[in-house]
């Protein structure tokens, strides 16, 4: 359990200099949903490997070890497996492979559950390389930047980035705070490994108390804290840092809406070559 919570990197930040890093953090969030879009455009596996390529390319230029990647994808393993196992065995298809009892393969099905794992694992690594090349603060000055229309409707555009941010940015801490409590029952003979699924989630719950006391006790000390410095939300508010963007976000932009053409492309190919 412990050895799992210590894989969950969804929040962390990995300074660095790259160019990655140095991209306009409102370049990387329209490029993000772009990159989203485009996978939930792919239809064939010539996309997925189109896409498979881009990916690897902007982790290499990230210089985000490729094992910080692979160890925020464990703890969700049991989440992509129920998604595999239901799109092999739900989806209906012509021709069958074999049955047991009520449950049909298909071969529709095993491409379905093939193309939901795929798009799955590459969606939740492509998401991962937002919050590990910028900073929490950033990611709360890019969200209000590119929500800043919705204030005329009367959005508390601010106050929902930063809320975001913060939810982001405590997601580590609370991992922490979680593991010195396992920690602290164990030294008291607590066993959180041993038994059936049920014993184990019941063995949790003394977990649970502590940790919301100390989420609370934290939201308590962080709202002490931004009231001490006269937070007031976003009136009047200046920024240190402006954003500004720059010839390579233009590059990057030019190349995500390039890639974005080339997936929609990719999925009519096969339509093509039959006509051919």
């Amino acid at each position: 359990m412990q050895s799992m919570l210590k894989n969950i990197t969804l929040g962390q930040f990995f300074p660095g200099t790259t160019i990655v890093h140095r991209l306009d953090p409102r370049t990387k969030f329209v490029l993000t949903f772009v990159y989203v879009v485009a996978l939930f455009l792919c239809g064939n596996f010539y996309g997925f490997g189109f896409l498979l390529i881009m990916l690897c390319l902007c982790i290499t230029a990230s210089k985000i070890k490729l094992k910080l990647i692979l160890r925020g994808l464990k703890p969700l393993i049991i989440v992509i497996a129920i998604t595999g196992f239901i799109n092999i065995f739900f989806t209906q298809g012509e021709t069958v492979l074999f049955k047991f009892w009520r449950l049909t393969v298909t071969t529709e099905g095993l491409y379905n559950a093939a193309t939901m794992l795929v798009r799955i694992v590459m969606l939740i690594t492509g998401t991962f390389m937002l919050t590990y090349t910028t900073s929490p603060i950033h990611l709360t000055d890019a969200m209000e930047n590119l929500l800043n229309p919705l204030k005329k409707i009367k959005v508390p555009v601010h106050e929902l980035s930063m809320m975001m941010s913060i939810a982001l940015r405590f997601i580590p801490t609370l991992i922490e705070e979680t593991d010195k409590i396992m920690s602290a029952q164990k030294a008291r003979g607590a066993d959180f490994e041993s038994g059936n699924l049920m014993q184990k989630a019941k063995a949790l719950l003394p977990l649970l108390i502590p940790l919301f006391v100390s989420a609370f006790r934290r939201a308590d000390e962080l709202a002490i804290a931004m009231e001490s410095r006269c937070y007031s939300g976003g009136v009047g508010r200046t920024k240190l840092k402006q954003l500004k963007y720059s010839g390579a976000d233009i590059a990057a932009f030019a190349l995500g809406f390039a890639v974005l053409a080339v997936t929609i492309a990719l999925r009519f190919l096969p339509d093509w070559l039959k006509a051919i």
